[in-house]
């Protein structure tokens, strides 16, 4: 290669070179990014409000048996069945001519020994001072004194038959000992009432109403635990108070006060029984509903709480942005306890003095500047209404956030869905870690039984049917098939209406602890036979099927 051809060649790459930095002089610089505002809060320890949920079931504080207290035939069914009923009013009318005529009968005895009496006493005021001149001898005056004391006692007997047969008259009318609800009458006019089927109905009393839950062993340890280690204040039992949240998610206006714990341990439920009383004076609630029970009153001590807007959901979990002294945004990493009205309370990933962001956290991204405007901190706020919202969920019980599961008997849908061990069910229903998703082939049907007469569950009975919730809340597609008994002997007509009364019960249960209406097939009261035991007539069947229809 010449000379000139090299020459040639580096004049042409010197002329690339000037003219790449003469058109890289000409770019535009980036300019800087603009910091963004936001608004934040100083994390502080103070007191936040603890929310214990729990699902339970309302009782009668007084529901009497009302029994004859006589044998005869029942002639008239005074009150309407269904019917608020007053102290003293006539329910039933047994036939009064058999009792009358026997008190007759006593009022005539009565007579007739009072006569002898007379007679008695007359000889003996005649034969007490011919003895005494020895007129007589010693023996008939020993003769005339015990014949006016047996006279006596026989009076004395003839004046309680006058009194038992009165009581008896009385008795054929039976009126209401207490002002409540009635139940429907379970025997009807002209039947034989004796001792074996002397129950005619129930009465209710409505106002106060007890509404009863359970807390398992491990909450109630769990409690004591973080009550004597500083980490949770909770005010005497007597001073929590006690919101009814119904079936339709409506907030009960009254609210009630713990009234009864029990001291012992059910051995059938492991668990503690626990009772509210609740002014119930329109008589609103009614015996055996299943509600949801919020008890207020008590605080998580020198917790950190953010607002919920604040705390967001990444791959690896929850986080929220601060602001470092810099003022730069940076993500944190978090873990969160229970959620507690509008705030989300932080077990761990941030201390006393952080700036915590909670608003326009969409612009944010890490090392980016910002402006930030220190905001006040929310009030403390509870969520007391609602139907299965995360609210409720992270707030379902403040002792039992922490613990990892306990050995409980059942749990109870969304209401529960924040805590592994939050008690539940009704009127013994303890507190269960999650379930492994149920399998049709696999699960046969769960029994339910029944008090005789009664549509109302027992404490067993709630227990199975938590477990059967918490099966349905593990597997979203499962439904379930409620199918009931009628008893082949009585009136079918009123067997028939007690067995849809008690699978409605079984699922209202199941609608409280968060089961959907569309998952539950209700099927109709099949009737028993006579090679089919007693106690079916009382029971009520719950079946999962992944396909329940019908």
């Amino acid at each position: 290669m010449t000379s000139g051809n090299r020459m040639a060649r580096l004049c042409l790459s010197l002329g690339l070179a000037v003219g790449a930095a003469a058109c890289h002089d000409k770019t535009p610089v980036a300019s800087a990014r603009p910091p963004v505002n936001v608004d934040v809060i100083n994390v502080a320890l103070r007191d936040v409000p603890v929310v214990f949920d729990y699902v339970g079931q309302t009782e009668s504080s007084q529901q009497v048996e009302i029994r004859a207290r006589v044998n005869g035939f029942l002639e008239k069914r005074v009150y309407e069945e269904g019917s608020m009923v007053h102290q003293g009013d006539v329910m039933f009318q047994m036939d009064r001519k058999p009792f009358q005529a026997a008190l007759d009968a006593a009022h005539a005895e009565f007579a007739q020994q009072k006569a002898r009496l007379d007679v008695a006493q007359a000889n003996l005021n005649r034969v007490r001072p011919l003895a005494a001149k020895n007129a007589l001898s010693q023996k008939d005056l020993d003769d005339s004194i015990g014949q006016q004391q047996a006279a006596a006692a026989a009076l004395e007997q003839a004046r309680a038959n006058v009194t038992s047969a009165s009581l008896n008259l009385g008795y054929t009318t039976i009126t209401a000992p207490v002002t409540g609800l009635s139940s429907f009458a379970k025997k009807q006019d002209g039947s034989y009432i004796d001792a074996s089927n002397s129950l005619l109905t129930y009465v209710a009393k409505l106002d106060p109403m007890w509404i009863n839950f359970s807390l398992s062993e491990n909450e109630m340890l769990s409690l004591r635990t973080q009550t004597r280690n500083g980490s949770l204040k909770v005010p005497g039992i007597g001073e929590l108070e006690a919101v009814i949240v119904l079936a339709d998610g409506s907030v009960f206006p009254a609210r009630g006060h713990i009234k009864f714990a029990d001291a012992s341990l059910s051995e059938e439920t492991g668990t503690y029984l626990i009772r509210a009383e609740v002014p119930n004076p329109k008589g609103s609630l009614r015996p055996g509903q299943f509600v949801r029970i919020k008890l207020l009153g008590a605080q998580r001590a020198n917790a950190v709480a953010v607002p919920q807007v604040a705390v967001q959901q990444g791959p690896r979990g929850a986080y929220v942005w601060t602001v470092d002294k810099d003022d730069k945004a940076q993500q944190r990493a978090v873990e969160t306890g229970e959620w507690n009205g509008n705030d989300w309370v932080i077990s761990s990933g941030l201390h006393a003095g952080d700036h915590v962001v909670i608003d326009n956290t969409l612009k944010l991204m890490p090392g980016a500047p910002v402006k930030a405007n220190l905001v006040p901190t929310p009030a403390d706020d509870v969520n007391i209404g609602g139907q299965g919202g995360a609210a409720d969920a992270g707030a379902a019980s403040g002792a039992s956030a922490e613990s990892a599961g306990t050995g409980g008997n059942g749990a109870a849908g969304p209401a529960n869905a924040g805590s592994s061990a939050n008690a539940n069910a009704g009127a013994g229903a303890g507190a269960a870690t999650q379930a492994p998703a149920p399998t049709a082939s696999a699960a046969g049907p769960t029994p339910l039984y029944f008090a005789q007469g009664s549509a109302s569950l027992d404490a067993q009975s709630a227990t199975a049917l938590a477990a059967v919730a918490q099966k349905l809340s593990a597997s979203p597609t499962t439904q379930v098939v409620i199918s009931g008994y009628t008893d082949a002997s009585g009136s079918y007509a009123q067997n028939e209406r007690l067995a849809r009364e008690r699978a409605a019960t079984v699922r209202a249960a199941l609608i409280v602890a968060g089961v959907q209406n569309a998952r539950i097939d209700m099927r109709k009261p099949a009737k028993i036979v006579a090679a089919d035991p007693p106690e079916k007539s009382r029971r009520v069947d719950v079946t999962l099927s992944p396909a329940a229809g019908g």
